[in-house]
């Protein structure tokens, strides 16, 4: 197996490509793709200054990785959730990463800061883990963009994360969702411009390149995930492309091509329409707690504090155990 560019020995064959890359020509194809990502979305122009959600997985620190390289003053922003043993040692990566490489890594942690965790909430409100996760994510990488004046949000979703989101969408017809199925939101009415960089990359390719430029990552999937529809919608989609290499690549940016314009001004079913951080689209207010623009008084994260904060925390392998029996 041979390196299309140069015809040295290849380390990775990408199928849906049909080319092979030795690692430095594979290093400079994830560059490129990042880098005609940014310019065809006018993502980020140079000398702004991006925000980066870092998780301690691959994507993320990739993403962090190539944004370096390619000029960005990017800080980092990661997230304690709570999750045990898991969320420790995502935190680990994450430090040891920005500390090797004289970055500044932006730190939230939900217990000491809003005295709860996601496996707590999960339990008391009731809420699907991930549902919880996620409300509380999209608020905090909200506020900390916008209250530190960055020019974007950047998030490491990948081609995979988005062809599976884009299947459990279109599965539903969920025109609300279909409609804000972009890699990259604009700013306005409270929120910062969020940009998905990655999506040209699948996750075997961000894996290849953190060991090809010696980035350690948290290899293991979140406990919490367990039966999520998301994993099952990409199980669906890795044995398409296994059958037909491309699949995902034709399905998300065929959609972005074709598609994405001419939902824009379909009506949906839910009359207060909202975007993934919670606001309506006939204009938000100011929540009464946070200041963060809602559909309400209070704002959906406000409003999971009020019920979560101060609960007793519940374990990450008890709520693990509640899942299994229910399922």
């Amino acid at each position: 197996m041979k390196c299309r560019v140069c015809g040295d020995g290849a380390v990775i064959d990408l199928r849906r490509h049909n080319a092979n890359f030795c690692a430095d020509h594979f290093v400079r194809y994830c560059r490129q793709q990042v880098e005609r990502t940014i310019d065809q979305f006018e993502m980020l122009s140079p000398g702004e200054r991006p925000l980066l959600a870092v998780s301690g997985g691959k994507d993320s620190l990739a993403m962090w990785d190539l944004l370096v390289e390619l000029g960005y003053d990017t800080d980092g922003l990661y997230v304690g959730l709570g999750i045990g043993d898991y969320s420790d040692q995502a935190g680990h990566y994450a430090r040891r990463f920005a500390s090797d490489r004289g970055l500044r890594l932006v730190e939230v942690d939900l217990r000491q800061r809003y005295d709860y965790d996601i496996p707590t909430a999960a339990a008391t409100t009731g809420r699907v883990p991930c549902s919880a996760c996620g409300l509380s994510k999209r608020h905090l990488f909200d506020r900390a963009a916008v209250d530190g004046n960055y020019d974007a949000l950047v998030t490491g979703h990948n081609l995979d994360d988005e062809a599976a989101v884009l299947y459990g969408n279109t599965l539903r017809w969920q025109v609300d969702y279909l409609q804000r199925q972009r890699p990259v939101l604009p700013a306005g009415r409270g929120f910062p411009r969020k940009v998905k960089p990655l999506v040209r990359l699948t996750e075997r390719e961000t894996a290849a390149y953190c060991v090809l430029r010696g980035i350690d990552y948290l290899v293991d999937e979140c406990p919490m995930a367990a039966g999520n529809k998301h994993v099952a919608y990409k199980e669906a989609l890795n044995g398409l492309e296994v059958q037909s290499p491309g699949s995902k690549t034709e399905f998300y940016f065929g959609f972005l091509a074709r598609m994405a314009d001419r939902l824009e001004d379909e009506p949906t079913n839910d009359s207060s329409d909202t975007s993934d951080t919670g606001a309506r689209r006939d204009g938000p207010t100011p929540c009464g707690r946070c200041g963060s623009p809602c559909d309400g008084e209070i704002c959906s994260f406000c409003r999971l504090v009020d019920r979560t904060a101060g609960a007793e925390p519940v374990p990450v392998h008890v709520l693990s155990t509640r899942a299994k029996a229910t399922r």
